[in-house]
């Protein structure tokens, strides 16, 4: 997989947490809203990390979690480790 995308982050945060939730990922603003006013505490985002090291083979430090604090955030960090690995 060469970039993460937000219907990938999406995917993964609604599979990780077991529960599709009620957020409008179609909304510009949700690109921009912090996870936690999206229903994602920092164990979601833990999850995230893992589960995107895992699929996209590249290494998510846990303090990432720091930066990756919304959606858009998320999606710039990952593709931007894909990037320089």
């Amino acid at each position: 997989m060469s970039q993460l995308t937000l219907d990938d982050l999406r995917r993964i945060l609604e599979s990780s947490s077991g529960v599709v939730e009620q957020t409008d990922w179609a909304d510009p603003a949700t690109l921009d809203a912090p996870f936690e006013d999206l229903g994602y505490d920092s164990l979601a985002l833990l999850e995230l990390a893992a589960r995107v090291q895992q699929e996209y083979e590249v290494r998510i430090p846990d303090d990432a979690v720091s930066i990756m604090q919304t959606p858009r955030l998320a999606v710039d960090y990952v593709n931007q480790r894909l990037a320089d690995r």
